[in-house]
């Protein structure tokens, strides 16, 4: 297991020197603002980052994420073109050293929470999501509202050229099906996978965060079901999973050890977020510090999960809190995920030990 700290190059406050400070982290999972979703990125503005990242003595071999443009999503004619970029992107970054290109397929919004800013009752703050005030707001002002509770910072995956035309492409969705979407998907892939197997590159698709249609939106990739079918849609080493805890643990009847237990003995877990979430109702919930005791899955089992399959690839921890007056992008201050590091580590040490104690399945 490689334990890696996302960050966002030239735009991230963390500096790479605090980020190579953390103990046990061996790289970075890049992410870019510079360019936008069906761009192509610059081998050599991309090559200054990694260069960075190295004098750091960090990785830079897994990168989430080239956008996937929503043309290509919706099977629009000018997906071709879009197509064509994505497999130059791939070659870039392959020759830049990049193994891994985490994305997704999550039409409109690339993630949801309804509160960037939610208040814990030790006074750290941290993301939360209630299906209840999706249900009272319109896209718009659900959209407005979480822009405006991210301050100066940019939202990962959150496009403004898309945004600012949101009506539009919800009308368009409106004939688009799980099916159609599915279909849509296939098509990228068959595109995309033969570039992959040729650069040594893996893609590894995040699930839907929340792992639930919102707006009368299709989602694809929100239960063991759903990742079964994207795996058979192209038999390829090259197509896998990013497996990320809290956004297909927000649907309780997920069993993650299980899920991560199949597709890892499968060599299709191309990467890992990890994280904790806590319910306090039906599709209500708020990420939680890491510790198992703080939410409401197990990281032990999770991570005993990855060591007894096998894992060998790239992990992070996903969302931290706000915590000690920090300020930042929400969900990325570099303390509570520094924490996070910490104790994931910790857990991976003592299974791993334990299997060389006890053996390789230990109960």
């Amino acid at each position: 297991m490689k334990m890696t700290f996302r960050h966002y190059g030239n735009d991230d406050p963390i500096s790479l020197q605090y980020v190579a400070q953390i103990p046990g982290v061996t790289g970075v999972m890049a992410m870019l603002n510079e360019f936008e979703a069906g761009e192509v990125w610059d081998k050599d503005i991309f090559k200054a980052y990694v260069d960075e990242c190295h004098k750091y003595g960090l990785e830079c071999e897994i990168i989430e994420s080239i956008n996937v443009h929503e043309d290509i999503k919706m099977g629009l004619p000018t997906r071709d073109e879009y197509i064509e970029n994505y497999k130059q992107s791939l070659r870039n970054v392959a020759e830049c050293g990049v193994k891994v290109v985490i994305y997704n397929f999550m039409p409109v919004f690339d993630w949801l929470k309804t509160d960037l800013a939610y208040e814990l009752p030790d006074g750290s703050n941290t993301l939360a999501f209630d299906q209840a005030k999706v249900e009272g707001l319109s896209p718009r002002d659900m959209v407005d509202e979480i822009l405006n509770g991210a301050g100066n910072f940019e939202l990962p995956g959150w496009e403004p050229e898309r945004l600012a035309r949101l009506e539009e492409v919800l009308d368009q969705y409106k004939d688009i099906d799980e099916d159609k979407l599915r279909e849509n998907y296939k098509y990228f892939l068959e595109a995309i996978i033969p570039t992959c197997e040729e650069v040594g590159i893996k893609m590894a698709v995040h699930p839907d965060d929340p792992a639930w249609p919102l707006f009368d939106i299709p989602r694809i990739t929100s239960t063991a079901d759903d990742l079964e079918k994207i795996i058979n849609l192209v038999d390829s080493p090259s197509n896998t999973l990013c497996i990320c805890t809290g956004s297909l643990g927000s649907r309780k009847e997920n069993d993650l050890p299980a899920i991560i237990r199949e597709y890892v003995s499968r060599d299709r877990v191309g990467a890992m977020h990890v994280r904790n979430i806590k319910f306090e109702g039906e599709k209500k919930f708020y990420e939680a510090a890491h510790l198992s005791t703080c939410g409401s899955l197990d990281m032990y089992e999770i991570m005993k999960a990855l060591s007894d399959a096998g894992f060998t690839g790239y992990l992070r921890p996903d969302h931290g809190r706000m915590i000690w007056g920090e300020e930042g992008r929400a969900g990325y201050g570099l303390y509570d995920r520094a924490l996070g590091v910490t104790y994931l580590n910790g857990l991976w040490e003592a299974v791993e030990k334990d299997k060389e104690r006890y053996g390789a399945e230990t109960k």
